[in-house]
């Protein structure tokens, strides 16, 4: 995993990168680590996070593991769960999301 993911596993960490997008976007990427696609999506990803502006959170949900804090992103921010996922948070809400082979370094940065 790369140096400048932080773990998502709990409502409180969700409830507080929810808070600090306000001032700083945060992106989180739903991982399932059963999955060869989200595996295969993550490597690509990560392999493009120079695209990424360094004041962007990234934040790592291993959703297996943590499925309350998936379920509560698609409640709070109105967003359908998928698998692989990634989500942008900005001002309090989601400003974007993709899923699957369709999660793009470069569109991403462009909602941060």
């Amino acid at each position: 995993m790369h140096e400048r993911w932080k773990k998502l596993e709990s409502l409180s960490q969700l409830d507080d990168a929810i808070a600090q997008s306000h001032a700083t976007p945060q992106i989180i990427f739903k991982h399932s680590t059963r999955c060869i696609i989200s595996k295969m999506v993550l490597s690509q990803f990560e392999e493009n996070l120079a695209a990424i502006p360094e004041q962007a959170n990234l934040l790592f949900l291993d959703l297996l593991s943590h499925r309350d804090v998936s379920n509560a992103i698609a409640m709070q921010l109105g967003v359908h769960h998928e698998s692989p996922q990634v989500v942008v948070i900005k001002n309090g809400q989601a400003v974007f999301h993709e899923s699957h082979h369709s999660i793009d370094a470069t569109t991403i940065a462009e909602y941060c």
